[in-house]
């Protein structure tokens, strides 16, 4: 008998869950090796569930702690959840931009487990912004930018595997990195409606602000694509989790712009 449609969504929900966080899954998902290759389309899903635990860790802490300890503890809650997966993934890429002067050379240093100079600095840079930018915002739009903010970066970094090739022959994300369908990006630019939906009906965001910082967020992976598309050909996975991190920063400073 035919699987459920609905099941089978499911299924990639959990499997992309598996991928990107340390949560556990239901035992009765199973596992089928092609259906990593379609997970993707619930990657700002995922993202809104790490926003989500981001989000009520910040509010817990604030209750009893300044805001920027609540920051603190909250980016580490996310940091943990994700096991660092994106944050590792942006310092090899600046390592690799910014170290390799070929093509060859770049992709070598980002398949390096060792983070260089580029990296340390970068990501100690790009995790002072983030909770610069939150630690002034007042605690309900703070919450509201976290389960704004990761969805909608995950949705850039999908729309690299929907518009871009992979640059290597294989890779750890290369199975989540099969080019997606326009019904694909579809289905997880709508993941990320329940967050915005949501943060503006409450009044925790202005619209204006989402609009401001999806606008540029887009604006920050077009140039990015550029640059890996002349540099590398493509991209990687470590290039999807520095677009995931450099586009959440840069919603933060939106937001805090706007809330201002």
């Amino acid at each position: 008998m035919k699987r459920p449609d609905a099941v089978l969504q499911l299924r990639l929900f959990f499997i992309a869950l598996q991928f990107f966080t340390r949560l556990p899954i239901p035992r009765w998902v199973g596992f089928q090796p092609h259906w990593l290759h379609h997970a993707s389309r619930y990657f700002p899903l995922v993202g809104f569930v790490v926003g989500l635990v981001a989000a009520a860790v910040y509010w817990a802490a604030a209750l009893v702690l300044p805001p920027a300890v609540a920051v603190l503890l909250s980016t580490a809650a996310g940091i943990y959840l994700t096991g660092a997966f994106h944050e590792d993934g942006f310092a090899d890429a600046c390592d690799g931009l910014g170290g390799g002067m070929t093509r060859e050379r770049a992709l070598d240093i980002m398949k390096d487990s060792r983070i260089g100079a580029y990296g340390a600095i970068g990501i100690i840079l790009l995790l002072a912004v983030k909770c610069a930018a939150l630690a002034h915002l007042g605690p309900l739009a703070a919450v509201a930018a976290l389960c704004v903010a990761h969805p909608l970066s995950r949705l850039m970094a999908a729309s690299l595997i929907w518009r871009m090739d992979y640059a290597r022959a294989k890779g750890k994300a290369k199975p989540m990195a099969q080019q997606m369908t326009g019904i694909e990006f579809l289905i997880a630019a709508a993941c990320c409606a329940p967050a915005v939906l949501a943060a503006t009906t409450l009044g925790w965001l202005e619209w204006r602000g989402i609009a401001m910082g999806g606008f540029a967020m887009a604006l920050v992976t077009l140039w990015f694509a550029r640059k890996l598309r002349r540099r590398l050909g493509g991209y990687t996975g470590d290039c999807l989790g520095a677009v995931q991190q450099l586009t959440e920063a840069v919603f933060y400073l939106c937001v805090l712009a706007r809330w201002s």
